[in-house]
């Protein structure tokens, strides 16, 4: 059975540079090789819902379950062309007001911004904003474990993409209800739509429920 828009898969995956070394991995093996700092499990997402790289989106829908694939992407299609734009001058008072060393090579976090250093020179730091892998050919191979059918699942899987964490969670009369701690609440609120568009169920976030609080304790 083909592939379609909106399933849910599993998958096995290694992304290359082309004809240079691995950068994202969830196999052990390469993992390993490359020393990443990922896991080796199975990635679970929904084609085509920017889950993962379009140009990957784009090219597994309508392949076979049980396939493995090689997909070669260039920089349109993987991370964007290099933007000169990015590459910005920023005082070195900013990095000194966040406790930081500004040191060539190494990579910051800006307000949800990875920017790398390239130079240092007096009061004035030159850092690249492009992404690590802008410009460059990429390659993936992809197999595809399984199709996810199971509606928990589906709903595991999402929570973990978006939020990096489970909750707990309910449905009752197309209405998804998560229970998620209280400073989380209205940032789980605005992917409501998403919740939406995916499962066509109405999303309600509530705090944990006092027994499931002390459950959870135990």
């Amino acid at each position: 059975m083909a592939l379609e828009k909106k399933d849910f898969i599993a998958i096995e995956f290694t992304g290359r540079i082309k004809d240079n070394g691995i950068f994202d991995s969830n196999i052990k093996e390469d993992i390993e090789k490359a020393k990443l700092k990922t896991l080796a499990e199975p990635f679970i997402f929904c084609l085509g819902e920017g889950m993962f790289l379009k140009g990957v989106d784009d090219f597994l829908i309508g392949k076979e379950i049980g396939k493995e694939y090689k997909i070669e992407l260039n920089p349109e299609q993987a991370f964007g062309l290099r933007n000169p734009k990015l590459i910005q001058i920023m005082p070195i008072s900013v990095f000194k007001n966040h406790k930081l060393n500004a040191i060539p090579g190494m990579s910051y976090n800006f307000d949800g911004k990875l920017a790398k250093v390239l130079s240092v020179s007096g009061g004035r730091v030159r850092v690249d904003f492009n992404n690590p892998l802008a410009g460059k050919d990429v390659e993936y191979k992809i197999k595809v474990l399984k199709k996810i059918d199971n509606l928990d699942e589906k709903i595991n899987a999402l929570n973990k993409f978006l939020f990096k964490k489970q909750f707990k969670f309910k449905i009752e009369n197309k209405k998804l209800i998560l229970y998620v701690d209280e400073p989380l609440i209205k940032f789980v609120e605005l992917f409501k739509n998403k919740f939406k568009e995916i499962f066509n169920l109405d999303l309600e976030v509530k705090k944990p429920l006092d027994k499931e609080n002390k459950a959870s304790e135990k």
